[in-house]
């Protein structure tokens, strides 16, 4: 057994091997190949008891020479490969500074946000809480509670999405007005807005889904002078002090007096035009005092307390405020048109 001659073989095939490693893995294998505690040097260690006494020493001598040698060499290896790994991840992180940057596009608010902010704004100045409720109501709080009872006609008009036979999508924000009413003791004054839905076919003029803020005031000695006060601080807030303002008598089961407030054309000025049906009025809201049925039904004694509520869609506030003429485009998510805001 000649195990000088087997250490020379395993410095041949090491040395050859080194060439062909080329990553800190396969260095790895090779170093637990010939280095390690079953590898190829610590073998000739352990046939050291299987020679003559007098070839030991010079056997371990050399042994322990060339377990040196590919130690280094392992090494020195090593160390070039980091260097290579290190100038590769330089080169696919480094930054051309003199190139152009990349182009970030900014976003823009939605015109319905635009209008949403603006008008919380001006109620908050105004002393007004704003309120949220559910989207998906239950009958008693979107028409019993507002005074349209079953058989009530108005419901014609609002019966919509439902989810089965109590519960519904809300055609109106006016069951957060009752919600508010039954949680807190007067005097409340607060706004609603919120996303709505009523089975309406989609056109240029209607959604099934669109936005209303309703607004609501209950306290003592609150009068219809109030409410139209109001109003018109709101037009002028958003349209201008060149807007003059119409009270329409209307109807709403929930609201006695009741009433459809126009503003003068923002287009015409009240001259006439297209957008206003040649009528020089564009209708923007409707509104009236708190019916006493209401009140009862929400606890408050309607011969101590009195109020006034108001509703306005956001969807029609962003047509006339922009001058777009489709409600369409407030829902197709067009870039082009929303970055005009």
């Amino acid at each position: 057994m000649d195990l000088l001659d087997d250490l020379k073989k395993i410095e041949k095939e090491a040395e050859a091997e080194l060439k062909e490693v080329a990553s800190l893995d396969q260095l790895e294998e090779m170093r637990i190949k010939y280095l390690g505690k079953k590898g190829a040097i610590q073998s000739v260690f352990s046939k050291m008891g299987q020679i003559d006494a007098d070839q030991r020493p010079v056997v371990g001598k050399e042994a322990n020479i060339l377990k040196g040698k590919i130690q280094s060499w392992l090494g020195e290896h090593k160390e070039r490969l980091e260097k290579e790994a290190a100038q590769k991840r330089f080169q696919a992180e480094k930054i051309d500074v003199s190139l152009p940057g990349s182009k970030v596009e900014a976003g823009r608010s939605h015109p319905l946000s635009l209008v949403t902010k603006e008008l919380e704004d001006i109620f908050i100045g105004l002393g007004f809480d704003i309120a949220e409720g559910p989207e998906v109501e239950s009958e008693y709080y979107n028409f019993e509670a507002l005074n349209i009872p079953a058989h009530h006609p108005a419901r014609d008009l609002q019966d919509t999405l439902y989810i089965d036979d109590h519960y519904l999508l809300r055609t109106h924000t006016s069951p957060v007005q009752v919600r508010t009413m039954e949680a807190q003791e007067p005097p409340v004054r607060i706004i609603a807005p919120g996303r709505v839905y009523r089975s309406d076919e989609l056109d240029a003029s209607h959604s099934p889904i669109f936005h209303q803020t309703e607004g609501l005031v209950i306290d003592k000695e609150i009068s219809f002078s109030d409410l139209k006060g109001t109003i018109e601080l709101i037009v002028e807030a958003l349209f201008g002090k060149d807007r003059d303002v119409r009270f329409r008598p209307s109807y709403f089961p929930f609201t006695e007096p009741s009433a459809e407030v126009d503003v003068s054309c923002i287009v015409c000025g009240g001259e006439g035009c297209p957008l206003c049906s040649r009528t020089g009025w564009l209708e923007i809201m409707g509104a009236g005092m708190v019916h006493p049925n209401v009140l009862e039904m929400s606890g408050y004694d309607s011969d101590v307390y009195s109020g006034f509520a108001f509703g306005v869609g956001l969807d029609r506030l962003a047509l006339l405020k922009y001058g777009i003429d489709d409600i369409r485009v407030l829902y197709e998510n067009d870039k082009r048109f929303l970055h005009q805001f």
